[in-house]
């Protein structure tokens, strides 16, 4: 599945734009993909291949938005969902729910409480960048028909799909296919971040307007980066990913126990409130102190309301390199013990 493995004497077009909605054979392979895990019987006109998540993401935001529109944002959330939403002159509402609130019925409080007459989408993350939670079902299920009864739009980002340790990863799409924009990405499944290649899978009569968006912005997606994308999907993918998923979730637990904090449920990282071991100098001391100490860790207010937080990501690098850092955050976190 690696660059390294196409030619153009194999792939004599590798070099050339592709389709703007993408290469005919990869977007077969994600519709049956797509029908296979979710149950939904989508058609090739409902795909959208995009310059990564970030470019369905962009695209569906200007499909969807005009100005001052309101898009709620479970948080803690990927970080750049806001910037996407500015961009597009939409505003971002977020709404504390990972580690926050544990039933439907906080939920749903919650997104009441900020739901406006301009209020036109709900963004959530699963499994989710940063905390490594999963979406329980039921409070799932409780937001989609919320939504479905207020008449908005779902943006169900759904990168780490392949990446759930405990628990389920429940599909959005099979709930309320008629207003859910599914994302995907071949960056967060198969290790392929710097190809740029993911998806999106919404409803048909909105796909055409977000396939617009997406041509005048990165017109195509890498021709390359598509021909790696389908030879993934013809299971050499899913053998690497089921590796994958025992090493990361290996890391994942011994950090996570090494640290002192629950062991993630999905995706690849952990966040960690250091509210209690801050000095005067706060977050940005205490980062500054990691980085002296070769250690990169993002802070909290990146990912929503969480000004006392850091996201530790367990799979940026080799497990050795990983470990060493881990024992550093430890040995960091120790003495800064009030």
């Amino acid at each position: 599945c690696r660059m390294e493995d196409l030619s153009v004497d194999e792939f004599p077009g590798m070099h050339r734009y592709a389709s703007p909605q993408g290469r005919a054979d990869l977007v077969a392979a994600i519709v049956e993909r797509i029908r296979h895990r979710t149950g939904v019987p989508v058609e090739p006109g409902q795909v959208l291949v995009t310059a990564g998540a970030t470019g369905a993401l962009g695209a569906v935001a200007g499909a969807t938005l005009d100005p001052g529109d309101e898009v709620v944002l479970l948080a803690p959330y990927w970080p750049l969902i806001p910037g996407i939403v500015r961009s597009f002159r939409g505003v971002p509402v977020p709404v504390p729910l990972f580690g926050a609130l544990d039933t439907p019925e906080a939920a749903l409080e919650a997104v009441d409480a900020v739901l406006s007459e301009r209020t036109i989408a709900l963004y959530f993350n699963t499994p989710n960048n940063p905390t490594g939670l999963v979406l329980p079902k039921p409070i799932q299920e409780a937001l989609i028909e919320w939504a479905s009864r207020h008449g908005l739009w779902v943006l169900a980002d759904e990168v780490y799909e392949d990446y759930t340790y405990r628990g389920e990863h429940g599909y959005t799409l099979p709930l309320a296919p008629e207003r859910t924009f599914s994302i995907h990405s071949f960056s967060k499944a198969f290790g392929m971040a710097g190809n740029r290649c993911g998806y999106v899978v919404g409803p048909a009569e909105v796909m055409p307007s977000v396939g617009k968006v997406g041509t005048h912005t990165f017109y195509s997606t890498p021709t390359a980066s598509q021909i790696a994308g389908r030879r993934a999907l013809d299971g050499r993918g899913d053998r690497w990913v089921s590796e994958m998923r025992r090493r990361y979730q290996e890391i994942g637990d011994a950090a996570a126990e090494r640290l002192g904090v629950p062991r993630p449920e999905g995706s690849q990282f952990l966040f960690l409130d250091v509210a209690e071991r801050l000095d005067e100098s706060g977050l940005l001391g205490f980062l500054e102190e990691c980085a002296r100490e070769g250690l990169f860790l993002a802070p909290g207010p990146s990912f929503g309301p969480c000004p006392t937080s850091v996201r530790l990501c367990y799979t940026a690098a080799e497990p050795a390199v990983t470990r060493r850092g881990i024992e550093v955050l430890a040995g960091l976190l120790t003495r800064r013990t009030r």
